[in-house]
Formats: C-alpha cells, structure tokens, sequence
C-alpha cells in the first residue's frame, strides 16, 4: 500500500510527553496492534512542520487551487 491509497483499516492515534522527556505517539489499530513510537523533542517538531505541510498540500488539493480555503485567496 502506497501512502496515497485509502484504506478500510481503522486506528487511533494519541500524541504525548513521556517521564523520559521524549515525544510518543502511540498508535492503537484493529486486531490488538499497538504501536509506541518516542521520538526527541527535535524529531517531533520536524514530524509536525512535515505534517503542516502535508495538510497544506491536501488543502490545495481538496480545493483544486491555491493554499486556502475555497473561494478565498
């Protein structure tokens, strides 16, 4: 499966500080599967401006033009 293709399988996502002073995001997806993935707080950052991109590339998309809301520029 490509990142692009959409998928049936359902999963939760939490997001948090640990005692350790990492960043974990903890995926919980169908059939028991858990995933804690801790990363420093340097990588977070990183891991959230590429997910900022990321939503403003699928704004774009899902608009057919610009950055932005639809019908505003």
């Amino acid at each position: 499966m490509g990142i692009d293709k959409q998928s049936d399988i359902a999963a939760n996502i939490q997001i948090g500080p640990t005692d350790l002073g990492m960043v974990r995001i903890y995926i919980e997806a169908e059939g028991g599967i858990e995933l804690p993935l801790d990363f420093d707080p340097e990588e977070a950052e990183e891991i959230a401006e590429e997910l900022r991109a990321a939503a403003e590339a699928a704004r774009a998309i899902g608009s057919g033009g610009p950055k932005g809301k639809p019908g505003r520029r």
